[in-house]
């Protein structure tokens, strides 16, 4: 009887193994569960723990994930610089006119559709009404603007100083400091630059930077080892700080924005199956190792290595394509931040009372549309470019602090909207320009050299 039940226990175990080898995903959920479980058990809301003791468990639990987050970081920006010009330099000019233009247009036009999703849940939900008077009471310290006649400064002003420091004056300064916008406005200049190389100079560069990203990525394959222990740690950290009951309060703003993220995605299942030509729920299959990524870390940079893996290999989309879409991506399209810092700005607006005209909410739109691009794609990113956007328009920067509480929160899910956006562009323009690039790029490979 013993016996059998060591057996069954070895079997048992023997396929739980099995069931989790070699699937990312299963073993993201599996860390999560327990991550969420073991930060409310250490959680000092309970009284099991004091708070000193939680933070200390949990910063040592967090430690995984953050030296994750440092290891996929340090190889970011040279991996950014290498996938960009290696995209560039892939292509021939003709080529780079139809598929760079046709990429800046879509990211502009999908980021448009999101704010306008997202103004018009707002509109519609109006999330800030329930905590126009409780806000205002909790939070009195914080200076209110009132909302008759009052005249909100639109900081028009300072568009082409915004415009002349996308360009970098020192692009060393810039890789220190990690502006990634600068980086690759600076990259895509280069990668420009490169493509007037004669063949006999432009073959070695491509080698080197075809080797320096086979290094990254063997660098991330290193660093995806650590993946669920590192969201294990950082989601019991998360909870055991935040809890559940402080959440309670802004369900209905969390709602709306959850409300919003859901019609983005099936806006990008839409093209998908539209204009990518496939099935939409493959699609989301064979990506979903990259969202739960994405949903854990918080940060579309972090998970861009594995964003060019699954478009190569899951989704067979042209390395042309890859390779110039998901570096630019990573940093300019980020419609997931775009409709939340939409519904956000027009949320902490109807919290302080501050009433909006059409005029108003058009030109929240537009700064929205233009912070988007430069949002950090980092934890915490779009909190740091939502508080520029709130006073530009007018709109108390510290109402903010009504929402930290489920900032992190919503920033999950919007990260794996984010990187979700960028796959869908690579299965589009696969379609669109894919087989055109190929073919082009094996007769440029094959012209003989006449030297």
């Amino acid at each position: 009887m013993f016996d059998t039940e060591i057996k069954s226990l070895k079997s048992l175990n023997d396929y739980l193994v099995k069931l989790v080898e070699n699937r990312l995903w299963l073993k993201v959920i599996i860390a999560l569960l327990l991550g969420v479980g073991f930060g409310l058990l250490l959680s000092p809301q309970n009284g099991w723990v004091s708070k000193e003791t939680a933070d200390v468990v949990g910063n040592w639990l967090a430690l995984p994930g953050v030296l994750f987050l440092k290891l996929v970081q340090m190889i970011m920006i040279p991996l950014i610089v290498a996938s960009i010009i290696t995209g560039i330099a892939s292509n021939d000019k003709d080529s780079l006119k139809k598929l760079g233009g046709g990429v800046l247009l879509y990211f502009l036009g999908t980021t448009i559709v999101s704010v306008s999703i997202g103004t018009i849940i707002s509109q519609l939900f109006k999330p800030g009404r329930f905590l126009h008077q409780q806000s205002l009471s909790e939070h009195n310290d914080i200076s209110v603007v009132n909302s008759e006649g009052s005249e909100l400064s639109f900081g028009l002003e300072n568009i082409p100083d915004a415009i002349s420091n996308l360009l970098p004056e020192n692009p060393l300064a810039s890789m220190v400091s990690g502006e990634m916008l600068s980086i690759v406005i600076f990259t895509i200049i280069i990668g420009v630059a490169v493509l007037s190389l004669e063949d006999s100079l432009l073959r070695p560069v491509k080698l080197l930077l075809s080797a320096i990203q086979e290094v990254c990525m063997t660098v991330v394959k290193w660093s995806m080892l650590l993946v669920p222990i590192a969201v294990f740690g950082l989601m019991a950290q998360l909870t055991s700080s935040v809890g559940l009951s402080s959440l309670s309060g802004l369900t209905y703003y969390a709602g709306v924005v959850l409300l919003g993220l859901l019609l983005l995605v099936i806006f990008y299942v839409c093209l998908v199956a539209f204009l990518g030509k496939s099935n939409p729920l493959q699609f989301l299959k064979k990506i979903r190792d990259v969202q739960l990524l994405a949903f854990s870390t918080t940060s579309s940079a972090a998970v861009m290595p594995l964003s060019l893996q699954t478009a190569e290999e899951e989704l067979n989309v042209d390395k042309t394509v890859s390779n110039f879409i998901i570096p630019i991506g990573a940093t300019v399209n980020m419609d997931g931040t775009a409709l939340y810092q939409t519904i956000t700005t027009l949320f902490i607006a109807q919290a302080y009372g501050l009433e909006m005209s059409l005029l108003n909410i058009i030109v929240v739109i537009v700064t929205i549309v233009a912070a988007s691009i430069g949002t950090p794609a980092i934890p915490g990113g779009g909190v740091v470019i939502l508080a520029s956007v709130l006073g530009s328009v007018g709109i108390p920067a510290e109402g903010i602090i009504i929402i930290i509480g489920v900032e992190r929160l919503l920033g999950m899910f919007r990260t794996a909207v984010n990187v979700t956006g960028d796959l869908t562009a690579c299965m589009v323009f696969n379609t669109l320009y894919g087989k055109r690039l190929s073919l082009a790029n094996i007769k440029t490979d094959n012209k003989p050299n006449l030297e």
